[in-house]
């Protein structure tokens, strides 16, 4: 069978396909804004003196590293209101399971991205910092943070453009995002290779403009570091 030009065109230009990308940004920025404010921290208290609060952090990121996301995410969905019958209300939908799920993981990746830029973070900056009498949150906030921030930032876009892609997989829980709608296209037309090309399309152009995104961040933020050295 040839492929169909005509039905790639409405596939990408269609209602259908739009709706589930914009879900499917949806649930990546909602999961990747609350997963950097909790990680900035959760990073921190990794190169943290207190033991316990290490150990806390390393076994929580050795967990949710090491489970498939797939797992967690059905864990969330189906065994949430197995443990907890509050979770078995309409309220509990498909999206706030995959926001749950995916914020668990992202979490666990970023905070160790965090504990290595906060660790290439040279000492005598924080010494410096110290000398000219800012508290530990003033530190934290200006000194340290601004350049663990540039060091991390390849890494945590890199992240969210594997979280962008990640979402495809609640469709395992009916979730509307990109991916599901091109399942239930398909199943209705039998038209396999139009509509994953059009969904093809909709991740490519997604992932450009966050790579482009980034590679204007990364200059802007190098400025000073080069004016510097």
């Amino acid at each position: 069978m040839m492929f169909d030009v005509s039905l790639f065109t409405t596939a990408l230009l269609g209602r259908p396909l739009a709706i589930g990308a914009l879900l499917t940004i949806s649930l990546s920025v909602s999961v990747m804004a609350v997963s950097l404010a909790i990680a900035m921290f959760t990073g921190r208290l990794a190169t943290s003196k207190n033991k316990a609060a290490r150990w806390t952090i390393a076994v929580y990121v050795w967990l949710f590293r090491g489970a498939p996301a797939l797992l967690v995410l059905l864990f969330i969905w189906n065994g949430l209101p197995q443990i907890f019958p509050g979770f078995r209300g309409d309220w509990f939908t498909p999206f706030l399971a995959a926001f749950i799920a995916l914020t668990l993981i992202q979490i666990a990746y970023l905070t160790e991205i965090f504990r290595s830029a906060y660790s290439a973070v040279n000492v005598g900056q924080r010494e410096g910092a110290s000398a000219l009498g800012l508290h530990n949150g003033q530190m934290f906030f200006l000194v340290i943070l601004p350049q663990a921030m540039r060091i991390a930032l390849p890494a945590l876009v890199n992240e969210f453009i594997s979280l962008l892609k990640s979402t495809s997989l609640a469709t395992i829980i009916s979730l509307s995002e990109l991916m599901t709608v091109t399942q239930f296209a398909i199943a209705t037309s039998f038209q396999f290779l139009e509509w994953y090309s059009a969904a093809l399309v909709y991740y490519l152009a997604m992932v450009s403009v966050l790579t482009a995104i980034q590679i204007r961040i990364e200059r802007k933020l190098s400025r000073g570091h080069r004016a510097a050295v």
